[in-house]
């Protein structure tokens, strides 16, 4: 039975973990109030005690995701050295959740932990030659690359069970495989690495090393 006193003992931690692991297997448009209720024994009415709505129990998760954000201690490094670690950081964060990722865009510049990583992002940017407008700028689009680079993973982008993921890749590198050579020499000879990273670590890797290359080139 569902009581008053089982709702007053409602954990919006716990109701956000619940939250976070609807999204992460079924999507943000799977979380519902009912459906968090219905695990928590408690009226959806519970969970407005401590979620305006569905909107805010999202920002929530968006602020769960920078929280986990372990920002590098500052050392003697070459700025651009300390920024990759940096965004390093983030992108190993938002890895672990790809179908959230872009929940940490609005959030960034209100949660503690994504002021935290702005504050230290337009620092370095700023040691390294930047105005700070500048810095604002080049930190802001960074910011969205790297989201990006994680929502459209190719692999997070995949159904999850294994069997159907490999048949879903194998059908697209087909796809590709049978274009026309002479006329597309390139695509159909990459048709494997264009479809799927042959590393997922390479993947992000690469798109960080893009990112750091790209700022030191603005700079240059």
């Amino acid at each position: 039975m569902i009581t008053k006193e089982s709702s007053r003992r409602l954990d919006p931690a716990k109701v956000v973990d619940s939250a976070l692991a609807i999204a992460d297997d079924e999507g943000p448009a799977a979380v519902s109030f009912r459906k968090l209720a219905a695990q928590h024994d408690v009226t959806p009415m519970a969970l407005y005690r401590h979620f305006k709505d569905k909107d805010d129990l999202l920002a929530a998760l968006g602020d769960r995701l920078l929280a986990d954000v372990v920002l590098p201690e500052p050392t003697d490094e070459p700025w651009d050295t300390q920024l990759h670690r940096l965004l390093t950081a983030f992108v190993t964060a938002l890895r672990a959740h790809p179908r959230l990722a872009d929940l940490t865009l609005t959030r960034i510049l209100i949660a503690e932990p994504g002021l935290a990583l702005s504050e230290r992002a337009l620092e370095l940017l700023i040691e390294g030659g930047f105005s700070t407008d500048d810095a604002a700028e080049v930190g802001r689009q960074s910011i969205c690359s790297l989201i990006a680079l994680v929502t459209t993973d190719p692999i997070a982008r995949e159904v999850s069970d294994p069997e159907a993921r490999e048949a879903s890749l194998r059908k697209k590198r087909a796809a590709l495989s049978a274009l026309s050579p002479e006329r597309y020499p390139l695509i159909t000879s990459a048709a494997g690495a264009l479809i799927c990273p042959s590393s997922r670590d390479r993947y992000y890797t690469l798109g960080i090393d893009l990112v750091v290359a790209g700022i030191r080139g603005v700079l240059d």
